[in-house]
């Protein structure tokens, strides 16, 4: 049975490694758009970016000082038992919040939207955000800690219910449509992942694009060939907008572009675009039934959707 205290220790650990550790997969897609981009000051961002990593990697700082929302994504498995029960994962992760925000780990952003006041512990309704799903075997946890900037969720978020008329070509111009809003002035701190959700209600659309942007590995084979033609599709004509790293002259405004569906409404098609910022904030604590937990950047790879 796993007990309270361990699951916020291990949300704990896997905040501070996302707060001060690049993915591996993200720090080699940044490695390699370095390699490609020809514009000085392109490259200067990227330098910038990958040198102070490698400090909050070396114990100095974070990996960028806007550490955002605090996300937690948890998988629980049909055996996983918690003391307590499941409804104790709430104060968890405020006390795991709580923590890494008074070691400096998370800075404290998150205010009240009408009175703006501040408690100092990004801890208020509806904060940390925590998503609970279930997987069809395991008696642990699977725990995601995604602390997400200010700028790419303020400025990379887009919601529009099209018409099914509208078909791909649509999808495909409200999404480079999108894209270059975001980039252009580089307010979502490109080079981005870009998440997008089609299908489903506009809440459950929206929920999927965040969840493509946070949750799936740079590079990684969408397992429907119709949406991983769309994400190629998407990804090269990113790549001819002439924008690159921090909004500069590149084609490194995009590393990825990752899509989820659902079915929807016969006389509907909804498609959201959220954005991830280029250090791609992101750690995963997996605890076993005992509570013995490891630590990896490293994520699962997309499973069909069926």
């Amino acid at each position: 049975m796993l007990e309270p205290a361990a699951i916020a220790e291990a949300m704990f650990e896997a905040t501070r490694r996302a707060a001060t550790r690049l993915p591996p997969d993200v720090k080699a897609a940044l490695q390699a758009a370095l390699a490609e981009e020809t514009d000085p000051v392109s490259r200067a961002q990227l330098e910038s970016s990958l040198h102070n990593a490698q400090l909050a990697e070396e114990g100095n700082g974070l990996v960028c000082a806007d550490t955002g929302f605090p996300l937690f994504f948890i998988t629980a498995g049909p055996e996983t038992r918690i003391n307590g029960g499941f409804g104790t994962l709430k104060q968890t992760a405020r006390d795991a919040v709580a923590r890494a925000t008074a070691a400096n780990l998370l800075r404290p952003t998150m205010v009240d939207p009408i009175a703006r006041t501040n408690p100092g512990d990004n801890i208020g309704p509806g904060m940390p955000k925590l998503e609970l799903t279930f997987a069809e075997t395991g008696a642990g946890l699977d725990i995601i800690a995604a602390p997400k900037g200010g700028g790419s969720e303020i400025f990379g978020t887009f919601y529009r219910m099209m018409y099914p008329s509208d078909g791909m070509d649509g999808i495909k111009t409200f999404a480079i449509q999108c894209i270059r809003d975001a980039c252009y002035a580089g307010k979502i701190c490109p080079p981005a992942i870009i998440g997008i959700g089609i299908g489903g209600t506009a809440d459950l659309c929206m929920k999927l694009a965040k969840e493509a942007a946070l949750l799936t590995p740079v590079g990684a084979t969408n397992p429907d060939p119709v949406l991983e033609a769309l994400e190629h599709d998407l990804l090269a004509a990113s790549r001819s907008l002439g924008i690159g790293p921090m909004g500069a002259h590149g084609i490194n405004a995009v590393l990825a572009v990752s899509i989820r569906k659902a079915v929807t409404h016969t006389a509907a098609l909804p498609v959201a675009i959220n954005a991830q910022c280029m250090v791609g904030r992101r750690w995963r604590a997996v605890m076993d039934s005992d509570g013995r937990t490891t630590y990896t950047g490293i994520l699962a790879q997309p499973e069909s959707q069926e």
